[in-house]
């Protein structure tokens, strides 16, 4: 993908309309924006995933094919397929990755254990919704293990430092919201997901298509629509007896700085309202400007911010800094 990317950036491509539409994209091209880049990566990738353009699986990994014969691949892809490539740009890659759930099951284990409550997981850009099910993979690290034992997807991340005991939590309901949300029994969703995520990184679709098997199996609602204005809907509905767990792994940061505003408020005011039997905790990981992403919780009663760990974006690598018990 590195290697694409700076062909991408340095050779000169063939006349026509994908060129025109990249290299003169109508929006924000940056990799915190709109990212044409990675949206023609996932064009060109699901070519060879549908075996569409056999020249180009042929060099695509696990191939090793030099620069110049895969640029010359490429650049008849983006001749030969032009109304699929640029069918392709108009959609903002979403790849679910389900390594950040490394993160996400030890943190899930804290609430629960600190609660002493069933949880209720409400996930903000939660794309297939795959890590609503974080709590049912197995996360092994630094002698310790969260989920089942003979889980589908079995994560084990590079971990530095200390570990929260593992405290089964019992998931009574698992519900997501997304602008354009994918379905996981669907061939043509799931056939997208995976474009995503990229040939160079086969361990990647390994899990991703373990976890999709897995959520044909349990269930979870994934709801179209705006995230601040659901939450404004969903954060009022909580019920006795139950904590409710808001968390969103690389995604808000993706939302503009008034809709993070007014989301901090959502959360703030009903923060405000809960009690020990309607316990609401808000679990962040997300990029703040260093290599690795802050992975924080807020829990209320109380409101206090807990600074947990560094968590690599894809979750290869955890390096826990915070407490392990609240």
């Amino acid at each position: 993908m590195g290697r694409l990317m700076a062909l991408l950036a340095e050779r000169d491509w063939p006349d026509g309309a994908v060129a025109d539409a990249v290299l003169g994209w109508k929006g924000d091209p940056g990799s915190g924006a709109d990212n044409p880049a990675l949206r023609l990566a996932g064009g060109l990738h699901r070519l060879v995933l549908d075996r569409s353009d056999p020249a180009l699986a042929a060099i695509y990994p696990p191939r090793d094919a030099s620069d110049a014969a895969l640029w010359r691949a490429v650049s008849d892809a983006l001749m030969r397929h032009e109304s699929h490539l640029l069918d392709a740009l108009t959609r903002a890659p979403q790849t679910n990755e389900v390594r950040r759930a490394a993160a996400l099951a030890p943190a899930l284990a804290m609430i629960a254990a600190a609660t002493r409550t069933p949880l209720a997981l409400r996930e903000v850009g939660c794309a297939a919704g795959l890590n609503l099910r974080a709590d049912l993979f197995r996360v092994t690290a630094n002698g310790q293990a969260y989920g089942p034992e003979g889980a589908a997807v079995q994560l084990a991340p590079d971990w530095e430092g200390d570990t929260p005991p593992p405290y089964p939590p019992e998931i009574v309901e698992r519900r997501g919201v997304d602008l354009a949300p994918l379905d996981p029994h669907n061939a043509e969703d799931r056939a997208r997901l995976l474009s995503y995520l990229w040939p160079d990184q086969p361990e990647r679709r390994t899990w991703t298509e373990a976890a999709l098997d897995l959520a044909s199996r349990v269930p979870a609602r994934v709801d179209r629509g705006d995230a601040l204005d659901w939450l404004a809907d969903q954060l009022p509905r909580r019920t006795q007896g139950i904590a409710t767990v808001v968390f969103h792994t690389i995604a808000w940061q993706y939302l503009p700085g008034a809709a993070r505003a007014r989301g901090a408020d959502l959360l703030s005011r009903a923060g405000a309202a809960a009690t020990a039997d309607t316990p609401l905790a808000h679990l962040s990981m997300e990029a703040d400007g260093g290599d690795l992403a802050a992975l924080t919780l807020t829990l209320w009663p109380g409101g206090h911010v807990h600074t947990l760990a560094r968590v690599d974006f894809h979750g290869r690598r955890i390096v826990w800094t915070g407490p392990v018990a609240l």
